[in-house]
């Protein structure tokens, strides 16, 4: 019989089918686990929305979140319950919160990764207000997007400098769809990317903890297929290469959690989409997957939960930046960031 308790919170939005799957799975097996002297139980709860006081305790040993990218409350009370009672939570919310695609392709790119050639671009449309009407007078200017396009080269991708699930992204060929694609995105602060030419394979490599997993992916396919079932997506070599890539991320920007995306083009894996901290975890799109992808979490998170494994609440950037400034190649490089 355990001798204590530890409890994993869930912090869901529109999820259904992972988290029944979890919460089956974990009291399926009535866990009895040695550690520390101690025999250790673990029980699974939902997240409720609430009011709260900033003092109350936290009952939560560890936190999956799914749901503060988007919804605030949810967010304050991980972030509360990270500061005044030691939360482990996966992800990091302030990462999450301001780790948006920029700041990755930024980073990356000063970490000398093979980033697509990038630019952002100012908004279509600004929402009204006195004040950034007077900013944008004084100092907004005018550009030639087609001047841009043109220094870019075609074809290219533009595409929401934050958020996913491919919403805002058109692929660009040519200065007329520039500009129409332009006059289409709104409020939207949007990059334009190089399209990454003469591909031959796009992955998405999916890490959970140490844990990864490598999946071909086809985004022309229906929702459904475009995860595919190639068992050998990769050679050896560049699967501990795409672990590299994955686990240098998610350890820079705090996250558990992430997939990245990459194509592969003339003998190089190209980061294009790495910033991904609330992964796409249906059932219906990952299918053949979803199994590596539920017990995955769960290992991860007994894991933590059990041995109490102290979040980290700041990032430190300091030696991914001694790597960067040192010599070398950058696959040796890559081997220090992801020491």
């Amino acid at each position: 019989m355990p001798t204590e308790m530890r409890k994993i919170g869930l912090s869901l939005g529109a999820d259904i089918c992972w988290p029944l799957c979890f919460e089956q799975i974990v009291d399926r097996l009535q866990l009895d686990v040695p550690w520390n002297g101690q025999r250790v139980g673990v029980e699974v709860e939902r997240l409720t929305i609430e009011p709260f006081d900033l003092r109350q305790g936290c009952s939560y040993d560890l936190v999956i979140d799914r749901l503060t990218h988007w919804y605030h409350v949810s967010r304050e009370w991980i972030k509360k319950a990270v500061i005044m009672d030691g939360l482990y939570v996966f992800n990091n919310p302030w990462s999450v919160q301001s780790m948006e695609k920029q700041t990755t392709y930024c980073m990356l790119m000063h970490l000398g990764f093979p980033i697509p050639e990038t630019w952002l671009v100012p908004p279509k449309e600004y929402e009204p207000k006195e004040d950034l009407q007077t900013t944008l007078e004084r100092y907004a200017r005018f550009f030639d997007l087609g001047q841009i396009g043109e220094g870019l080269g075609y074809p290219m991708f533009m595409k929401p400098y934050d958020g996913g699930g491919w919403k805002g992204v058109s692929r660009i060929d040519n200065e007329s769809a520039l500009r129409a694609a332009y006059e289409q995105s709104g409020k939207f602060v949007m990059h334009l990317q190089r399209a990454v030419e003469g591909w031959d394979r796009f992955v998405r490599c999916i890490g959970i903890g140490p844990q990864y997993h490598i999946v071909r992916y086809d985004p022309d396919a229906p929702l459904h297929n475009r995860y595919t079932m190639d068992p050998n997506p990769v050679n050896a070599a560049e699967a501990e290469h795409l672990r590299k890539v994955t686990h240098t991320i998610n350890a820079m920007f705090g996250w558990d959690f992430n997939s990245c995306e990459c194509l592969h083009s003339n003998g190089v894996w190209h980061p294009i989409d790495y910033a991904n901290p609330c992964p796409d975890s249906q059932v219906t799109s990952l299918h053949y997957h979803f199994p590596w992808l539920v017990t995955s979490k769960i290992r991860w998170a007994l894991f933590c939960a059990i041995t109490q494994r102290k979040f980290n609440r700041t990032l430190d950037w300091a030696p991914y930046y001694e790597v960067a400034a040192g010599g070398g190649t950058f696959e040796e490089k890559l081997d220090g960031y992801a020491k």
